[in-house]
């Protein structure tokens, strides 16, 4: 597509594209309305009936034809004040089937939904692109360029534009698309994916996704890069829109999250969806009878959508036939982390088709992994030690089907000797085990690979900040210098992890003699009052160049608190006691014991959850939050421009 061309000649492109793939190609105005090859009555039909109804009769040959009516009108009258709602429906219909009841031939009561798609066979369904298709509503008429239909259904929607023109961009087709779900939204109700291009440059999204969520896809087939001498528009057809590839992308790939005031529709990328496929397979090789129990690591870099890899691994590992019903156990070595994964998990229980379990205790975790088969179960590493140091945990299972998930499977305590895997094993000799990283394994790391195996899949920062998944990191140095005595620096890291490896946070933060030395030198009144005033006149000198957020991570509790109350000695303005208001807040958990001075700080859940939201939102006056732990990931946040450490970090989780 070199030299002079035009929208036209994209859109013939993108047509031929499909052809390639066995996609029928049907030009719009020749199944319109009045037409000798009419496939719709009118311009306000979204759905070519004829088809969509000849599929259910096709897909569900034992089901009476009173049961195909009353599927057929469920799938044609999906209705909602929110169209994100009714395209959640529709979802449900397409992953599911439709459920209805009907009267069998021996008079039993049949229950089994009827199914909309093949999606074990693509051959057995209905597959059409119609370039130009005309659609009407509340007096608007609108023409996409290019729609994909499966069974009849408008699932696919492209919008192209010609990069030659002046003003017409990409984004000027998501523009565009944004118009098309204002005034014709009944069209966007059956919408799976969105496609905008230019030519040039092509991005994917979903029915919610925002301007920066739109993502580029890279591959053709498998996790190789596509090469660089294709067009990205082509790429993203071939790799996409292979039926075969299409269809798991549906039915795997998709979730509806909500944050409790909206719901957004998010889809795999790329990346996660290759590397959730290989994972699979890996999964497969390691629980057979001769397999060696170690699945591989999956390296994605932190903000590239690690939590939502891992729930789309779960959902493929949790169907898979040969798996059998397998129990999952999702591990993590903090309790923060354990409620944030928790959460995420949570939010998927249509792709995992059960709800997960957070193991309370170490009798908990026993109760739950003695079941016979299924389950979800979430716990801490630390519930794997025995109650005396030294003994062999209890077999809980000998199931080959038990898959461990464990989140940053880099950590030091995964060892044999007297650690963590040891006690695992022993608990389920014949589980798989699987680990995901957002950080790369160092080289001297045989722990991880004894437990783990080597990588299955790599998503590093590089192709992450390529692809827009996270923004570039750039790091300046700005030192507020201690005063300690050389010969004790070498000693700090390593005796507190050894006087608190197995403790939970709480127990940890009683077992800090050691360490509380450095933290005092830390959090020294003198040293904060620095920090702050940089801080301060840093911040300021950002907001000069660009609008933007702040994030500082601090070594205790107890600092976050000093750091605040100095930063707000420099600017009384930013505090405000009430959560919905004021410029900077602290984010810490704690409890009826801690200091007065705390409390004001301390918040549950929910309000931590109000904060977070505020925090993300750039029109939102909360420029500034405070935390206790390493926060890396705030580099995923385009709104946060500064992010600071107070403190030491080995490594970034």
């Amino acid at each position: 597509m070199s030299g002079n061309f035009t929208e036209s000649v994209v859109e013939e492109a993108a047509l031929e594209w499909f052809g390639a793939l066995g996609y029928q190609i049907v030009f719009g105005p020749t199944i319109a309305p009045g037409e000798p090859a009419a496939e719709r009555t009118s311009y306000e039909q979204v759905l070519l009936e004829g088809r969509l109804r000849e599929a259910l009769c096709r897909l569900n040959a034992a089901v009476p034809a009173e049961a195909i009516d009353e599927a057929f009108r469920k799938l044609t009258r999906i209705s909602s004040p929110q169209l994100v709602d009714a395209n959640h429906e529709l979802h449900h219909y397409l992953v599911n089937g439709v459920s209805v009841e009907y009267l069998r031939g021996d008079g039993s009561i049949g229950y089994d939904p009827v199914r909309v798609i093949d999606f074990d066979d693509p051959g057995q369904n209905d597959w059409l692109v119609v370039n130009q298709f005309t659609v009407a509503e509340g007096g608007h008429t609108r023409r996409p360029d290019v729609v994909v239909f499966v069974n009849g259904l408008p699932l696919a929607v492209i919008e192209l534009k010609n990069a030659a023109a002046e003003n017409a961009t990409i984004w000027s087709a998501f523009q565009q698309l944004q118009t098309y779900k204002h005034e014709v939204p009944a069209f966007f109700v059956f919408n799976e994916v969105m496609l905008i291009s230019d030519g040039l440059e092509a991005r994917l999204g979903t029915l919610s996704s925002l301007r920066e969520r739109f993502a580029p896809w890279r591959t053709i087939e498998g996790e190789e890069l596509a090469p660089a001498s294709l067009v990205q528009l082509e790429v993203l057809i071939r790799g996409v829109f292979e039926r075969r590839r299409f269809l798991d992308l549906i039915r795997h790939f998709i979730v509806y999250e909500s944050d409790g005031d909206t719901v957004i529709k998010k889809m795999a990328g790329y990346h996660q969806f290759h590397a959730v496929g290989r994972a699979v397979d890996a999964t497969l090789a390691a629980s057979r009878p001769k397999g060696d129990r170690r699945v591989g690591v999956v390296w994605h870099t932190q903000g590239s959508g690690k939590s939502l890899t891992m729930a789309f691994y779960a959902g493929r590992i949790i169907l898979h036939p040969e798996m059998e019903n397998p129990t999952l156990v999702v591990l993590t070595d903090r309790n923060d982390l354990d409620e944030q994964l928790f959460g995420t998990f949570s939010r998927c229980q249509e792709l995992l088709r059960q709800e997960p379990t957070q193991a309370r205790d170490r009798a908990h975790l026993r109760e739950l992994l003695k079941v016979a088969a299924g389950g979800v179960v979430f716990t801490t590493i630390q519930k794997f030690l025995p109650e005396t140091r030294g003994d062999t945990f209890p077999l809980l299972s000998p199931r080959e089907n038990i898959v461990v998930i464990a989140d940053e499977a880099h950590r030091s305590q995964y060892d044999f000797i007297d650690g963590f895997a040891r006690h695992m094993r022993d608990a389920l000799p014949n589980a798989s085990f699987i680990g995901f990283t957002g950080t790369p394994i160092e080289l001297t790391d045989k722990n991880t690979r004894a437990v783990f195996g080597d990588y299955v899949s790599i998503y590093d920062i590089q192709r992450a900040v390529q692809d827009g998944a996270t923004v570039p990191i750039y790091y300046e140095s700005r030192l507020a210098k201690l005063e300690l005595k050389e010969d004790e620096k070498p000693h700090l890291d390593a005796e507190f992890d050894e006087a608190t490896e197995g403790e939970e946070i709480e127990g940890k933060e009683k077992l800090k003699t050691k360490w509380s030395a450095l933290e005092a030198l830390v959090g020294t009144d003198r040293r904060l009052a620095l920090v702050a005033d940089d801080l301060v006149r840093h911040f300021d000198a950002r907001l000069e160049a660009l609008d933007g957020k702040a994030m500082v991570v601090c070594m205790s509790r107890r600092i976050c608190v000093e750091l605040y109350k100095a930063l707000v000695a420099l600017r009384p303005a930013w505090h405000h006691a009430d959560d919905t208001q004021g410029a900077i807040k602290v984010v810490m958990t704690g409890s009826a014991s801690d200091p007065a001075e705390w409390q004001p700080h301390i918040r549950n859940k929910p309000r931590r959850e109000a904060l977070a939201k505020r925090f993300k939102d750039p029109e939102d006056p909360l420029s500034s939050s405070s935390s206790a732990t390493c926060g890396s990931r705030a580099s995923t946040r385009p709104a946060c421009t500064p992010c600071t450490w107070t403190n030491r970090c080995r490594g970034t989780d």
